[in-house]
C-alpha cells in the first residue's frame, strides 16, 4: 500500500513538474534584409521551437537556418551556403529572460514587455534586448516580437557583388503560440 501511494504521489509530482513549461514547435521567424528598388530578400521558417518557463520568465528559442524559406530557390540556396554557412552553424538560438514576467496577469489584451537574452548566430552570440507583444488566449500564451540584427555582429560577410541589394541590417519578427 505505501508503495502504491508513493508511486502516486511521484507520478503526480512529475505530472506537474512536466507541464511547468510553455512549448511550441511551430513558432514563425521572419527576416528581410531587402533594399528598396531590388528584388525582396524575404524569408520564413514555421517550425521554430520556443520554450517559457512561466514561473520564472525565463524563454528559449531554436531555429534551423535550412528551415528559412524564400520565393527565390537561389536565394535560399546563397543563404545557406554562402552567408550563413548552415552546414557548419545549423542553428540560431536565443536564451533570455522577460523582464517582469507573471504568467497570472496576462490577458487577452497585450502587453509589452521587454526580453533580454543572448542570440547565437554564425558561431557567434551577441546580448540583444527584444521588446514583445504578450497575451494570453484560447490557444496559449502568444508571443509577437520585432528587432533588428546586423550581419557584422555575427560575422556574415555580404560579397561586394550583391552589397547595394542587401541591407546589413535585417528586420526580425517572430510569432509563437506556446502551450
Amino acid at each position: 500500500m505505501k508503495k502504491t501511494a508513493l508511486l502516486c504521489l511521484l507520478l503526480v509530482f512529475c505530472r506537474q513538474w512536466a507541464q511547468t513549461k510553455l512549448v511550441t514547435k511551430t513558432g514563425k521567424i521572419t527576416f528581410e534584409a531587402s533594399v528598396p528598388a531590388f528584388e525582396e530578400v524575404k524569408a520564413t521558417n514555421e517550425a521554430v521551437t520556443c520554450i517559457l518557463n512561466p514561473a520564472t520568465g525565463e524563454i528559449a528559442s531554436l531555429a534551423l537556418l535550412k528551415g528559412f524559406r524564400f520565393k527565390v530557390a537561389l536565394m535560399e540556396e546563397h543563404f545557406n551556403e554562402n552567408y550563413v554557412e548552415s552546414d557548419k552553424f545549423p542553428k540560431a538560438t536565443f536564451k533570455g529572460k522577460i523582464d517582469n514576467f507573471d504568467v497570472s496577469k496576462l490577458t487577452a489584451a497585450a502587453k509589452e514587455y521587454t526580453i533580454k537574452g543572448k542570440l547565437e548566430l554564425h558561431g557567434k552570440t551577441k546580448d540583444i534586448v527584444v521588446i514583445a507583444k504578450i497575451k494570453k488566449t484560447e490557444a496559449g500564451v502568444e508571443i509577437d516580437a520585432a528587432f533588428s540584427v546586423n550581419t557584422d555582429d555575427f560575422d556574415i560577410e555580404i560579397p561586394s557583388v550583391v552589397s547595394k541589394k542587401l541591407s546589413k541590417k535585417v528586420a526580425v519578427t517572430l510569432d509563437c503560440t506556446l502551450k
